[in-house]
Protein backbone atom coordinates (compact mmCIF):
# COMPACT_ATOMS: atom_id res chain seq x y z
CA UNK A 1 0.00 0.00 0.00
CA UNK A 2 1.02 3.35 -1.30
CA UNK A 3 2.56 5.57 1.97
CA UNK A 4 1.32 9.13 2.35
CA UNK A 5 4.39 10.86 1.06
CA UNK A 6 3.87 9.05 -2.35
CA UNK A 7 0.16 9.83 -2.23
CA UNK A 8 0.51 13.88 -1.37
CA UNK A 9 1.57 15.08 -4.55
CA UNK A 10 -1.60 13.27 -6.70
CA UNK A 11 -3.76 14.54 -3.55
CA UNK A 12 -2.94 17.91 -4.11
CA UNK A 13 -3.35 17.53 -8.06
CA UNK A 14 -6.63 16.34 -7.86
CA UNK A 15 -8.83 17.16 -4.88
CA UNK A 16 -9.39 20.42 -6.53
CA UNK A 17 -10.49 18.07 -9.69
CA UNK A 18 -12.82 16.18 -7.30
CA UNK A 19 -14.20 19.28 -5.64
CA UNK A 20 -14.95 20.79 -8.85
CA UNK A 21 -16.68 17.45 -10.26
CA UNK A 22 -19.00 16.96 -6.93
CA UNK A 23 -19.69 20.90 -7.72
CA UNK A 24 -21.59 19.85 -11.05
CA UNK A 25 -24.29 18.05 -8.95
CA UNK A 26 -24.84 20.75 -6.67
CA UNK A 27 -28.26 23.19 -7.10
CA UNK A 28 -27.51 26.54 -9.12
CA UNK A 29 -29.34 28.53 -6.69
CA UNK A 30 -27.98 27.25 -3.85
CA UNK A 31 -24.86 29.60 -4.57
CA UNK A 32 -24.10 29.76 -0.90
CA UNK A 33 -23.34 26.06 -0.52
CA UNK A 34 -21.15 26.22 -4.02
CA UNK A 35 -18.99 28.39 -2.69
CA UNK A 36 -18.85 27.09 0.80
CA UNK A 37 -18.00 23.55 -0.48
CA UNK A 38 -14.87 25.68 -3.03
CA UNK A 39 -13.11 27.18 -0.22
CA UNK A 40 -13.46 24.42 2.39
CA UNK A 41 -11.97 21.99 -0.27
CA UNK A 42 -9.18 24.51 -1.58
CA UNK A 43 -8.53 24.45 2.34
CA UNK A 44 -6.89 20.79 1.75
CA UNK A 45 -4.74 21.20 -0.73
CA UNK A 46 -3.51 24.19 1.14
CA UNK A 47 -2.51 22.06 4.53
CA UNK A 48 -1.06 19.55 2.18
CA UNK A 49 1.71 21.94 0.44
CA UNK A 50 2.16 23.35 3.94
CA UNK A 51 2.97 20.01 5.22
CA UNK A 52 5.65 19.48 2.00
CA UNK A 53 7.07 22.48 2.94
CA UNK A 54 7.87 21.45 6.38
CA UNK A 55 8.49 18.30 5.60
CA UNK A 56 10.86 18.62 2.51
CA UNK A 57 12.80 21.14 4.75
CA UNK A 58 13.54 19.16 7.59
CA UNK A 59 13.75 15.85 6.20
CA UNK A 60 15.36 16.72 2.33
CA UNK A 61 17.48 19.68 1.76
CA UNK A 62 19.85 18.63 4.68
CA UNK A 63 20.11 15.23 3.25
CA UNK A 64 20.87 17.36 -0.50
CA UNK A 65 17.60 17.33 -1.57
CA UNK A 66 16.44 16.13 -5.04
CA UNK A 67 13.15 14.75 -6.59
CA UNK A 68 10.88 13.54 -3.76
CA UNK A 69 7.66 12.28 -2.92
CA UNK A 70 7.70 10.15 -6.45
CA UNK A 71 5.01 7.71 -8.06
CA UNK A 72 5.12 6.60 -11.80
CA UNK A 73 2.95 4.22 -12.77
CA UNK A 74 2.17 2.97 -16.75
CA UNK A 75 -0.31 5.17 -18.11
CA UNK A 76 -0.09 4.53 -21.92
CA UNK A 77 2.25 1.82 -22.88
CA UNK A 78 1.61 2.17 -26.35
CA UNK A 79 3.34 5.71 -26.10
CA UNK A 80 5.70 4.72 -23.24
CA UNK A 81 4.47 7.23 -21.12
CA UNK A 82 4.24 7.04 -17.56
CA UNK A 83 1.81 8.99 -14.59
CA UNK A 84 4.74 10.30 -13.39
CA UNK A 85 4.94 12.67 -10.44
CA UNK A 86 8.01 14.01 -7.85
CA UNK A 87 8.56 17.71 -6.46
CA UNK A 88 12.02 19.27 -5.75
CA UNK A 89 13.26 22.37 -4.12
CA UNK A 90 11.83 24.09 -7.19
CA UNK A 91 8.57 23.02 -7.17
CA UNK A 92 7.97 22.89 -3.56
CA UNK A 93 7.31 26.41 -2.75
CA UNK A 94 5.43 27.12 -6.28
CA UNK A 95 2.73 24.43 -5.44
CA UNK A 96 2.36 26.15 -1.62
CA UNK A 97 2.09 29.45 -3.77
CA UNK A 98 -0.33 28.00 -6.39
CA UNK A 99 -2.45 26.72 -3.09
CA UNK A 100 -2.77 30.07 -1.32
CA UNK A 101 -3.46 32.01 -3.94
CA UNK A 102 -6.01 30.14 -5.05
CA UNK A 103 -7.43 29.75 -2.12
CA UNK A 104 -7.64 33.70 -1.54
CA UNK A 105 -9.16 33.93 -5.05
CA UNK A 106 -11.58 31.85 -4.09
CA UNK A 107 -12.52 32.91 -0.80
CA UNK A 108 -12.59 36.94 -2.11
CA UNK A 109 -14.29 35.79 -5.23
CA UNK A 110 -17.62 34.23 -2.93
CA UNK A 111 -18.04 37.75 -2.12
CA UNK A 112 -17.53 39.47 -5.29
CA UNK A 113 -18.74 36.80 -8.09
CA UNK A 114 -22.79 37.29 -8.66
CA UNK A 115 -23.27 36.15 -12.01
CA UNK A 116 -22.89 32.63 -13.20
CA UNK A 117 -21.58 31.53 -9.72
CA UNK A 118 -21.68 27.69 -10.13
CA UNK A 119 -19.42 27.72 -13.70
CA UNK A 120 -17.45 30.22 -11.97
CA UNK A 121 -16.03 27.90 -9.22
CA UNK A 122 -15.78 25.10 -11.11
CA UNK A 123 -13.79 26.66 -13.87
CA UNK A 124 -11.62 28.04 -10.98
CA UNK A 125 -10.85 24.62 -8.97
CA UNK A 126 -10.55 22.84 -12.88
CA UNK A 127 -7.49 25.94 -13.37
CA UNK A 128 -5.95 24.76 -9.90
CA UNK A 129 -5.98 21.64 -10.74
CA UNK A 130 -3.74 22.01 -13.78
CA UNK A 131 -1.43 24.66 -12.59
CA UNK A 132 -0.47 22.07 -9.72
CA UNK A 133 -0.38 18.91 -12.38
CA UNK A 134 2.41 21.52 -14.16
CA UNK A 135 4.67 21.72 -10.91
CA UNK A 136 4.96 17.62 -10.01
CA UNK A 137 4.63 16.60 -13.23
CA UNK A 138 7.88 14.60 -14.92
CA UNK A 139 6.31 12.82 -18.18
CA UNK A 140 6.54 15.50 -20.86
CA UNK A 141 2.93 13.84 -22.00
CA UNK A 142 1.55 14.19 -18.75
CA UNK A 143 3.17 17.89 -18.64
CA UNK A 144 1.49 19.11 -22.01
CA UNK A 145 -1.70 17.69 -20.44
CA UNK A 146 -1.57 19.66 -17.26
CA UNK A 147 -0.34 22.96 -19.03
CA UNK A 148 -3.57 22.80 -21.64
CA UNK A 149 -5.92 22.18 -18.91
CA UNK A 150 -4.91 25.61 -17.27
CA UNK A 151 -5.96 27.35 -21.08
CA UNK A 152 -9.53 26.84 -21.18
CA UNK A 153 -10.71 27.58 -17.93
CA UNK A 154 -8.91 31.01 -17.55
CA UNK A 155 -10.07 31.91 -21.07
CA UNK A 156 -13.94 31.43 -19.86
CA UNK A 157 -13.24 33.57 -16.60
CA UNK A 158 -11.86 36.26 -18.81
CA UNK A 159 -14.39 36.18 -21.30
CA UNK A 160 -17.54 35.60 -19.11
CA UNK A 161 -16.88 37.58 -16.09
CA UNK A 162 -14.71 40.64 -17.21
CA UNK A 163 -16.05 43.63 -17.27
CA UNK A 164 -17.53 44.39 -20.24
CA UNK A 165 -15.91 47.78 -21.13
CA UNK A 166 -12.58 46.14 -21.25
CA UNK A 167 -13.31 44.20 -24.18
CA UNK A 168 -12.94 40.80 -22.57
CA UNK A 169 -13.81 38.17 -25.65
CA UNK A 170 -11.38 40.04 -26.90
CA UNK A 171 -9.19 39.65 -24.54
CA UNK A 172 -10.12 35.76 -23.87
CA UNK A 173 -8.91 35.50 -27.51
CA UNK A 174 -5.82 37.10 -28.23
CA UNK A 175 -4.66 35.01 -24.61
CA UNK A 176 -6.15 31.76 -25.84
CA UNK A 177 -4.40 32.38 -29.42
CA UNK A 178 -1.10 33.79 -28.46
CA UNK A 179 -0.87 30.45 -25.60
CA UNK A 180 -1.80 27.85 -28.30
CA UNK A 181 0.64 28.77 -30.44
CA UNK A 182 2.89 28.18 -28.31
CA UNK A 183 1.63 25.01 -26.91
CA UNK A 184 1.97 23.65 -30.66
CA UNK A 185 5.54 24.54 -30.89
CA UNK A 186 5.86 22.83 -27.89
CA UNK A 187 4.69 19.56 -28.34
CA UNK A 188 6.12 19.46 -31.91
CA UNK A 189 9.97 19.78 -29.29
CA UNK A 190 8.50 17.34 -27.21
CA UNK A 191 8.22 14.75 -30.55
CA UNK A 192 11.54 15.47 -31.43
CA UNK A 193 12.78 15.07 -28.21
CA UNK A 194 11.04 11.59 -27.76
CA UNK A 195 11.60 10.71 -31.61
CA UNK A 196 15.48 11.15 -30.27
CA UNK A 197 15.52 9.52 -27.02
CA UNK A 198 12.45 6.81 -27.15
CA UNK A 199 11.29 8.11 -23.56
CA UNK A 200 8.91 10.88 -22.44
CA UNK A 201 10.53 11.05 -19.48
CA UNK A 202 12.10 14.59 -17.98
CA UNK A 203 14.90 12.95 -15.88
CA UNK A 204 15.77 10.55 -18.58
CA UNK A 205 15.57 13.00 -21.25
CA UNK A 206 17.74 15.09 -19.11
CA UNK A 207 20.50 12.96 -18.94
CA UNK A 208 20.73 11.56 -22.42
CA UNK A 209 21.12 14.98 -23.60
CA UNK A 210 19.07 14.83 -26.88
CA UNK A 211 20.80 16.40 -29.91
CA UNK A 212 23.90 16.87 -28.29
CA UNK A 213 26.70 18.26 -30.54
CA UNK A 214 24.32 19.02 -32.93
CA UNK A 215 23.92 22.49 -32.57
CA UNK A 216 21.40 23.45 -35.37
CA UNK A 217 18.92 20.93 -34.52
CA UNK A 218 19.61 21.60 -30.95
CA UNK A 219 18.22 24.67 -31.50
CA UNK A 220 15.64 24.22 -33.58
CA UNK A 221 14.28 22.20 -30.97
CA UNK A 222 15.30 24.85 -27.83
CA UNK A 223 13.33 27.59 -29.44
CA UNK A 224 10.07 25.13 -29.81
CA UNK A 225 10.32 25.14 -26.20
CA UNK A 226 11.53 28.58 -25.41
CA UNK A 227 8.63 29.71 -27.99
CA UNK A 228 6.24 28.03 -25.58
CA UNK A 229 7.29 29.57 -22.14
CA UNK A 230 8.45 32.99 -22.92
CA UNK A 231 4.53 33.33 -24.34
CA UNK A 232 3.14 32.18 -21.14
CA UNK A 233 5.83 34.19 -18.85
CA UNK A 234 5.92 36.56 -21.02
CA UNK A 235 8.81 37.77 -21.89
CA UNK A 236 9.50 40.82 -25.08
CA UNK A 237 8.04 40.60 -27.65
CA UNK A 238 5.28 38.13 -26.68
CA UNK A 239 4.36 39.68 -24.02
CA UNK A 240 1.19 41.90 -25.34
CA UNK A 241 -2.28 39.16 -24.55
CA UNK A 242 -1.25 39.93 -21.09
CA UNK A 243 -2.50 43.71 -20.90
CA UNK A 244 -5.43 43.11 -22.04
CA UNK A 245 -6.10 39.62 -20.52
CA UNK A 246 -4.90 41.05 -16.79
CA UNK A 247 -7.32 44.65 -17.47
CA UNK A 248 -10.42 42.31 -18.81
CA UNK A 249 -10.21 39.47 -16.02
CA UNK A 250 -12.16 39.00 -13.26
CA UNK A 251 -9.94 40.34 -9.57
CA UNK A 252 -9.78 36.74 -8.77
CA UNK A 253 -8.47 35.87 -12.61
CA UNK A 254 -5.90 38.23 -12.90
CA UNK A 255 -4.75 37.29 -9.05
CA UNK A 256 -4.16 33.61 -11.15
CA UNK A 257 -3.12 34.78 -13.57
CA UNK A 258 -0.44 36.83 -12.12
CA UNK A 259 0.65 34.80 -9.50
CA UNK A 260 0.55 31.40 -10.91
CA UNK A 261 0.44 30.84 -14.42
CA UNK A 262 3.02 33.66 -15.76
CA UNK A 263 5.68 31.48 -13.27
CA UNK A 264 4.55 28.00 -15.31
CA UNK A 265 6.27 29.63 -18.26
CA UNK A 266 9.44 30.31 -16.11
CA UNK A 267 9.40 26.73 -14.57
CA UNK A 268 9.33 25.35 -17.79
CA UNK A 269 12.32 26.76 -18.41
CA UNK A 270 14.12 25.78 -15.32
CA UNK A 271 12.83 22.37 -15.24
CA UNK A 272 12.96 21.13 -19.00
CA UNK A 273 14.72 23.78 -21.34
CA UNK A 274 18.05 24.45 -18.96
CA UNK A 275 18.83 20.65 -17.60
CA UNK A 276 18.02 19.29 -21.50
CA UNK A 277 19.98 21.79 -24.17
CA UNK A 278 22.61 23.37 -21.97
CA UNK A 279 24.54 23.44 -25.33
CA UNK A 280 21.83 25.52 -26.91
CA UNK A 281 21.00 27.69 -24.29
CA UNK A 282 24.69 28.70 -24.20
CA UNK A 283 24.65 29.29 -27.51
CA UNK A 284 21.09 31.96 -27.47
CA UNK A 285 21.71 32.41 -23.78
CA UNK A 286 22.73 36.08 -25.15
CA UNK A 287 19.41 36.45 -26.93
CA UNK A 288 17.71 35.63 -23.73
CA UNK A 289 19.62 38.09 -21.89
CA UNK A 290 19.09 41.08 -23.80
CA UNK A 291 15.20 39.99 -24.01
CA UNK A 292 14.94 40.42 -20.26
CA UNK A 293 16.55 43.65 -20.46
CA UNK A 294 14.45 45.16 -22.64
CA UNK A 295 11.49 43.46 -20.75
CA UNK A 296 12.55 45.02 -17.44
CA UNK A 297 13.07 48.49 -19.15
CA UNK A 298 10.65 49.07 -21.53
CA UNK A 299 7.87 47.38 -18.95
CA UNK A 300 8.49 49.82 -16.28
CA UNK A 301 8.58 52.52 -18.63
CA UNK A 302 5.18 51.82 -19.97
CA UNK A 303 3.75 51.42 -16.19
CA UNK A 304 4.59 55.62 -16.08
CA UNK A 305 2.51 56.19 -18.98
CA UNK A 306 -0.37 54.30 -18.25
CA UNK A 307 -3.74 55.76 -16.18
CA UNK A 308 -5.64 52.45 -16.25
CA UNK A 309 -4.54 51.07 -12.49
CA UNK A 310 -5.10 47.65 -13.37
CA UNK A 311 -3.10 47.75 -17.11
CA UNK A 312 -0.42 49.92 -14.74
CA UNK A 313 0.35 46.63 -12.69
CA UNK A 314 -0.30 44.51 -15.48
CA UNK A 315 2.36 45.96 -17.36
CA UNK A 316 4.98 45.94 -13.96
CA UNK A 317 4.40 41.97 -14.72
CA UNK A 318 6.41 42.83 -17.92
CA UNK A 319 8.57 44.30 -16.09
CA UNK A 320 9.25 41.98 -12.98
CA UNK A 321 9.54 38.68 -15.13
CA UNK A 322 12.06 40.24 -17.47
CA UNK A 323 14.15 39.84 -14.04
CA UNK A 324 13.37 36.21 -14.50
CA UNK A 325 14.60 36.05 -17.71
CA UNK A 326 17.74 38.27 -17.01
CA UNK A 327 18.55 35.49 -14.28
CA UNK A 328 18.21 32.47 -16.49
CA UNK A 329 19.91 34.24 -19.42
CA UNK A 330 23.09 34.78 -17.54
CA UNK A 331 23.34 31.10 -15.74
CA UNK A 332 23.10 30.07 -19.37
CA UNK A 333 25.79 32.38 -20.37
CA UNK A 334 27.61 30.60 -17.29
CA UNK A 335 27.93 27.80 -18.85
CA UNK A 336 30.90 27.88 -21.67
CA UNK A 337 32.73 29.26 -18.17
CA UNK A 338 32.03 27.20 -15.80
CA UNK A 339 36.02 26.69 -15.33
CA UNK A 340 36.20 30.86 -14.54
CA UNK A 341 36.58 30.63 -10.51
CA UNK A 342 33.44 31.69 -8.20
CA UNK A 343 31.57 30.88 -12.15
CA UNK A 344 29.62 28.04 -10.87
CA UNK A 345 28.47 30.29 -7.48
CA UNK A 346 26.97 33.36 -9.74
CA UNK A 347 25.10 30.68 -11.91
CA UNK A 348 23.53 29.74 -9.01
CA UNK A 349 22.98 33.01 -7.56
CA UNK A 350 21.07 33.81 -10.70
CA UNK A 351 18.91 31.15 -10.70
CA UNK A 352 18.22 31.92 -7.34
CA UNK A 353 17.50 35.54 -8.26
CA UNK A 354 15.44 33.88 -11.00
CA UNK A 355 13.13 31.16 -8.59
CA UNK A 356 13.04 34.29 -5.85
CA UNK A 357 11.47 36.53 -8.37
CA UNK A 358 9.28 33.92 -9.74
CA UNK A 359 7.47 33.42 -6.11
CA UNK A 360 7.71 36.70 -4.83
CA UNK A 361 6.06 38.32 -7.78
CA UNK A 362 3.18 36.51 -7.15
CA UNK A 363 2.89 37.40 -3.59
CA UNK A 364 3.36 41.23 -4.30
CA UNK A 365 1.47 40.93 -7.74
CA UNK A 366 -1.45 38.98 -6.41
CA UNK A 367 -1.58 41.21 -3.71
CA UNK A 368 -1.70 44.27 -5.94
CA UNK A 369 -4.32 43.15 -8.30
CA UNK A 370 -6.69 42.44 -5.06
CA UNK A 371 -6.32 45.92 -3.97
CA UNK A 372 -6.89 47.19 -7.67
CA UNK A 373 -10.39 45.07 -7.03
CA UNK A 374 -10.95 46.06 -3.62
CA UNK A 375 -10.66 50.01 -4.84
CA UNK A 376 -12.73 49.14 -8.10
CA UNK A 377 -15.83 47.41 -6.71
CA UNK A 378 -16.40 50.98 -4.53
CA UNK A 379 -15.04 52.99 -7.23
CA UNK A 380 -16.08 51.62 -10.39
CA UNK A 381 -13.60 52.93 -11.83
CA UNK A 382 -9.75 52.89 -12.43
CA UNK A 383 -9.01 56.16 -13.73
CA UNK A 384 -5.53 57.07 -12.04
CA UNK A 385 -6.75 60.72 -12.75
CA UNK A 386 -9.88 60.14 -10.90
CA UNK A 387 -8.45 59.66 -7.20
CA UNK A 388 -6.41 61.47 -5.11
CA UNK A 389 -6.16 61.76 -1.16
CA UNK A 390 -7.78 59.08 -0.49
CA UNK A 391 -5.05 57.52 2.33
CA UNK A 392 -7.21 59.84 5.10
CA UNK A 393 -10.41 58.54 3.71
CA UNK A 394 -9.62 54.84 4.04
CA UNK A 395 -6.35 54.36 5.80
CA UNK A 396 -6.43 50.79 6.56
CA UNK A 397 -6.26 50.07 2.39
CA UNK A 398 -3.67 52.79 2.27
CA UNK A 399 -1.45 50.97 4.56
CA UNK A 400 -1.65 47.92 2.93
CA UNK A 401 -0.81 49.34 -0.38
CA UNK A 402 2.06 51.22 0.86
CA UNK A 403 3.08 47.74 1.86
CA UNK A 404 2.88 45.74 -1.16
CA UNK A 405 3.69 48.72 -3.16
CA UNK A 406 7.16 49.25 -1.57
CA UNK A 407 7.65 45.56 -2.11
CA UNK A 408 7.09 46.10 -5.32
CA UNK A 409 9.51 48.76 -5.86
CA UNK A 410 11.85 46.19 -4.37
CA UNK A 411 12.29 48.38 -1.10
CA UNK A 412 14.97 46.70 1.56
CA UNK A 413 12.83 44.71 4.23
CA UNK A 414 10.85 43.59 1.98
CA UNK A 415 9.92 40.45 -0.09
CA UNK A 416 10.97 41.88 -3.59
CA UNK A 417 14.13 43.71 -2.67
CA UNK A 418 15.91 39.49 -1.91
CA UNK A 419 14.93 38.63 -5.54
CA UNK A 420 16.52 41.29 -7.74
CA UNK A 421 19.71 41.60 -5.28
CA UNK A 422 20.30 37.87 -5.97
CA UNK A 423 19.49 38.44 -9.79
CA UNK A 424 22.06 41.49 -10.44
CA UNK A 425 24.60 39.61 -8.07
CA UNK A 426 24.45 36.58 -10.08
CA UNK A 427 24.11 38.52 -13.39
CA UNK A 428 26.61 41.60 -12.88
CA UNK A 429 29.85 38.88 -12.54
CA UNK A 430 28.26 36.61 -16.00
CA UNK A 431 26.71 39.51 -18.38
CA UNK A 432 27.64 43.33 -16.45
CA UNK A 433 27.02 45.55 -19.18
CA UNK A 434 23.28 44.26 -19.62
CA UNK A 435 22.90 44.09 -16.21
CA UNK A 436 23.79 47.31 -15.88
CA UNK A 437 21.28 48.57 -18.12
CA UNK A 438 18.45 46.46 -16.41
CA UNK A 439 19.35 48.50 -13.41
CA UNK A 440 17.51 51.50 -15.29
CA UNK A 441 14.45 48.99 -14.94
CA UNK A 442 14.28 49.41 -10.90
CA UNK A 443 14.51 53.32 -11.29
CA UNK A 444 11.74 53.79 -13.21
CA UNK A 445 10.26 50.93 -11.08
CA UNK A 446 10.29 53.65 -8.51
CA UNK A 447 8.58 56.75 -10.70
CA UNK A 448 5.25 54.29 -11.46
CA UNK A 449 5.13 53.36 -7.83
CA UNK A 450 5.85 56.62 -6.19
CA UNK A 451 3.56 58.63 -8.95
CA UNK A 452 1.36 56.73 -10.61
CA UNK A 453 0.12 54.86 -7.87
CA UNK A 454 0.61 56.46 -4.25
CA UNK A 455 0.56 60.24 -5.53
CA UNK A 456 -1.88 59.90 -7.75
CA UNK A 457 -4.07 57.61 -5.66
CA UNK A 458 -3.21 58.62 -1.88
CA UNK A 459 -1.40 62.14 -1.93
CA UNK A 460 -3.08 65.51 -2.65
CA UNK A 461 -6.64 66.86 -1.61
CA UNK A 462 -9.19 64.66 -1.51
CA UNK A 463 -12.31 66.03 -4.19
CA UNK A 464 -15.73 64.48 -3.44
CA UNK A 465 -16.51 65.57 -7.33
CA UNK A 466 -15.10 63.75 -9.15
CA UNK A 467 -16.83 60.40 -7.96
CA UNK A 468 -20.43 60.41 -7.78
CA UNK A 469 -20.78 57.71 -5.49
CA UNK A 470 -18.60 54.60 -3.43
CA UNK A 471 -20.34 51.63 -3.06
CA UNK A 472 -20.04 50.63 0.58
CA UNK A 473 -18.77 46.66 0.14
CA UNK A 474 -20.34 46.23 4.06
CA UNK A 475 -23.48 46.96 3.25
CA UNK A 476 -23.50 47.23 -0.75
CA UNK A 477 -25.31 51.16 -0.28
CA UNK A 478 -24.04 53.68 -2.03
CA UNK A 479 -22.18 56.47 -0.54
CA UNK A 480 -20.60 59.62 -0.62
CA UNK A 481 -17.39 58.99 0.55
CA UNK A 482 -15.26 56.00 0.13
CA UNK A 483 -15.33 52.99 2.35
CA UNK A 484 -12.45 51.43 3.76
CA UNK A 485 -12.07 47.80 3.86
CA UNK A 486 -14.38 45.29 4.33
CA UNK A 487 -13.49 42.07 7.12
CA UNK A 488 -13.16 39.84 4.01
CA UNK A 489 -10.71 42.01 2.16
CA UNK A 490 -8.55 42.61 5.04
CA UNK A 491 -8.96 39.03 5.30
CA UNK A 492 -7.71 38.23 2.35
CA UNK A 493 -5.05 40.54 2.44
CA UNK A 494 -3.84 39.53 5.71
CA UNK A 495 -1.43 36.53 4.62
CA UNK A 496 0.31 38.07 1.65
CA UNK A 497 1.30 40.54 3.58
CA UNK A 498 2.28 38.97 6.47
CA UNK A 499 4.62 36.70 4.36
CA UNK A 500 6.30 39.81 2.28
CA UNK A 501 7.30 40.84 5.43
CA UNK A 502 8.86 37.92 6.73
CA UNK A 503 10.66 37.15 3.54
CA UNK A 504 11.94 40.57 3.55
CA UNK A 505 13.21 39.95 7.18
CA UNK A 506 14.31 36.49 6.66
CA UNK A 507 14.42 34.99 3.06
CA UNK A 508 16.71 32.41 3.90
CA UNK A 509 14.37 28.97 4.42
CA UNK A 510 13.35 30.00 0.91
CA UNK A 511 16.32 30.82 -0.61
CA UNK A 512 17.28 27.47 0.73
CA UNK A 513 14.44 25.41 -1.73
CA UNK A 514 15.72 27.35 -4.34
CA UNK A 515 19.29 26.93 -3.87
CA UNK A 516 18.96 23.44 -4.02
CA UNK A 517 17.60 23.31 -7.18
CA UNK A 518 19.92 25.15 -8.63
CA UNK A 519 23.01 23.43 -7.62
CA UNK A 520 21.26 20.08 -8.45
CA UNK A 521 21.01 21.62 -12.04
CA UNK A 522 24.27 22.95 -12.07
CA UNK A 523 26.08 20.06 -10.67
CA UNK A 524 24.51 18.09 -14.03
CA UNK A 525 25.74 20.84 -16.27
Amino acid sequence: MASFNEMILSLVVFIPLLAAVVLLFFPRENERLIKLWSIAISIIPLVLTIYLMVNYYASHIPNGGGMQYEVKLSWIPQLNSYFHLGADGLSVPLLFLTALLSTLGLYYSSFTIKKRVKEFFFLFLLLEMGMMGVFVALDFVLFYVFWEIGLVPMYFLIGIWGQPKDRPRYAAIKFFIYTLVGSVAMMLAILAVYFQTKTFDMQEVAALQPFAGNLPVASLVFWGFMLAFMIKVPSFPFHTWLPDAHTAAPTAGSVILAGVLLKLGAYGIIRIVLPTFPEAFSQWSMAIVILGVIGIVYGAFVCIAQSDLKRLIAYSSVSHMGYVMLGLGAAAAGIGRMTEPGMTDSMAMAINGATLQMFNHGLITGGLFFLVGVLYERAHTRDLGMFGGLSAKIPAYYGIMMVVAFASLGLPGLAGFWAEFFTFRGAFDIVAVWAAIGVIGIVATAGYILYRIIQSVFLGEYDPHKIDHWTDMKDGQDKHDPSDMAGFEKLTMVPLVILIIILGVFPTPLVEFFNQAAETIINAL
